[in-house]
């Protein structure tokens, strides 16, 4: 076995790093069990070692011992679990959090020691001038646009640093036209599914699926994530998963788990793409190689370029540009401080809490639970603003949607965070978005409302704020994907026998043989069987299943959606549930006539 001096550095400094992350954000960070299924003998010992190995560079690191799991105990930690031929399983420990708002921290503690940060600000072109000790031309600003009013500005300073991700070489052929691309783009898409695939507490990793890539499977905000996919893409702003990566994954997932558990397309409550900046050294002999580690370039002119690298080293990365910065421009500096300070919200952090915010504003325990989890200590801030429900309980905190704890407190507060859309606050200072596209389209009217009172928008703004965040949800978050399960072109196949059941289902509803229902004849049934629900809620239900959009669901359209409900690419429709409780409770009420109960007394 060769020793690989370089990984072992980069696997060393990363664990570092990640027991760093842990300790300064420890409200957005947490250990999470990793469990690795093995189905063949000599693969156990194998893992073993490998992972025992990994344990040992932590060292002092080290979040938890891995340990060995008989396939009894594999199946009690992790039920769902394929048993067919497997042999046991390998238990590792890593760190997880919440990107989202640990970027959001990082520049709000960045804001508290004085950086100045802005949102939304695009850089058109770099500023150059020519260093009359050198006569050389040096990089010297940047002229950046307000994308929101489309002002552009100049920002003068003595060290421009490119750390844009993605976006790397356009920054970089700004700087110089005939630059080396080094960013070499991979999209890897993710999907989320109901918490019930995965146990609350420990996650799932494949280190070799059927085409070598690896397979995560995560508890994650009480849904269960799955990825990821590694495909060559083009850099966008806005990338898009597809469907043939969605059901790569799904696939996959299928292979893992019980064939008790169905895995239904229809459980994808969303899926995004995101793209990872892959780079080369252009330093490196080998220019075509991908770096494993971040690299630092410096132009001839001084712009300093960070790319590559991982979330978990983001504090290096940084520490590693901010001393070649000093290096190259001659600024002064102390040593770096970050080792050890807290984000916004880790100092007074504790794992109870959540209690006191129970106990003090009268918060529902999950809603408490969530804000401590989001803000840190700063979720009191939250709380203060929470409305008044009008219940007996909880006392405040007026949810955005009922199955989430996001409330609309977290909408102000958002604002005060730089919040400048909806696509904002559905997606990153909450996580609607990346939860349940629908949830989040639900809540997105009231959202809109909210921010237009506080940044005064009037109503164009409102409904062109609406038309951006449904079209982010349709295309970047798989609710295009999603729809296209269920459409009017969708093919019925269905056995003769499930045909005539459904057929009589819709006919309770369909009293007069029309060939469709529509709200009256819902009601109708619904008054029936004592069960009241309001028109617009009756209005969206069938809504959903009405796919040529006339107001009505035809027999077709319903023997449609019972055709892709059975084959998994639909779940959780209203419509279809409505309907079966409904005729079951029709059922139960048909009186038995005489000469079908003996006679009778």
């Amino acid at each position: 076995m060769k020793l690989d001096i370089e990984q072992y550095r980069m696997v060393k400094e990363a664990l570092h790093e990640r027991a760093n992350l842990l300790e300064i954000a420890p409200h957005l960070s947490a250990p999470l069990p990793i469990m690795l299924p093995v189905y063949k003998w000599w693969q156990l010992p194998y893992y073993w070692v490998g992972i025992k190995l990994y344990d040992l560079v932590a060292g002092s690191n080290c979040l938890k011992s891995s340990y060995v799991l008989s396939k009894s105990r594999a199946l009690e930690h992790f039920p769902m679990l394929q048993k067919d031929k497997l042999v046991g399983a390998i238990v590792y420990y890593d760190g997880q959090h919440n990107d989202a708002r640990m970027n959001l921290a990082i520049a709000l503690t960045a804001a508290r020691y004085g950086a100045a940060t802005a949102n939304y600000m695009e850089v058109v072109s770099l500023l150059k001038k020519t260093d009359p000790q050198t006569g050389k031309v040096r990089v010297s600003g940047a002229r950046c646009k307000d994308v929101l009013t489309g002002q552009e500005f100049d920002v003068r300073a003595k060290c421009v640093i490119n750390a844009t991700g993605p976006f790397t070489d356009s920054v970089r052929k700004m700087d110089d036209k005939d630059a080396a691309a080094i960013c070499q783009p991979s999209a890897g898409v993710h999907i989320v599914m109901p918490g019930y695939y995965s146990p609350e507490s420990m996650g799932l990793l494949d280190p070799a699926t059927s085409d070598g890539r690896v397979i995560f499977f995560l508890p994650w905000q009480k849904m269960t994530i799955a990825g990821t996919t590694d495909t060559p893409t083009d850099v966008t702003p806005h990338p898009i998963p597809s469907e043939e990566d969605i059901n790569f994954i799904l696939n996959e997932v299928r292979n893992y788990l019980s064939c008790d558990v169905e895995v239904r397309r229809g459980d994808v409550l969303a899926a995004w793409s995101g793209i990872r900046p892959l780079v080369t050294d252009p330093k490196s002999a080998d220019t075509q190689s991908i770096s494993r580690n971040h690299v630092v370039d410096i132009s001839e002119s001084g712009l300093i370029t960070i790319a590559g690298g991982k979330w978990t080293t983001y504090r290096s990365m940084a520490e590693d540009t901010i001393n070649a910065a000093i290096k190259t421009h001659n600024l002064k500096a102390g040593p770096s401080r970050t080792v050890g300070l807290f984000l916004q919200g880790g100092k007074d952090w504790s794992p109870t809490l959540y209690i006191r915010l129970v106990q003090d504003y009268g918060l529902e325990s999950e809603v408490a639970q969530h804000l401590a989890a989001t803000y840190g200590d700063k979720a009191f801030e939250v709380a203060k603003m929470a409305s008044v429900t009008g219940k007996r309980w909880p006392i405040v905190g007026v949810r955005l949607v009922s199955e989430f704890p996001y409330i609309e407190a977290e909408v102000k507060y958002g604002i005060k965070e730089y919040a400048c859309t909806a696509v904002d606050m559905i997606s990153r200072r909450t996580r609607l978005a990346f939860l349940n596209v629908q949830a989040a389209e639900e809540a997105l009217p009231r959202i809109v409302e909210l921010m237009g009172r506080e940044l005064n928008w009037d109503d164009h703004k409102k409904q062109e704020q609406l038309e951006t965040a449904r079209k982010f949800l349709y295309y970047e978050m798989g609710y295009k994907s999603r729809s296209e399960q269920l459409t009017d072109r969708s093919e019925i196949s269905l056995l003769p026998s499930d045909i005539d059941r459904y057929k009589k289902r819709f006919h309770k509803f369909d009293a007069d043989k029309k060939g469709f229902i529509t709200i009256v004849d819902v009601q109708r049934v619904l008054e029936s069987i004592n069960v009241q629900m309001d028109e617009n809620t009756l209005h969206e239900i069938l809504n959903e299943v009405d796919l040529n959009k006339n107001g009505q669901v035809e027999l077709n359209e319903f023997l449609q959606l019972m055709s892709a409900i059975q084959k998994g690419r639909v779940s959780g429709s209203r419509l279809a549930i409505l309907m079966k409780t409904a005729e079951e409770n029709l059922d139960r009420r048909v009186p038995i006539p005489v000469d079908r109960s003996c006679g009778g007394l």
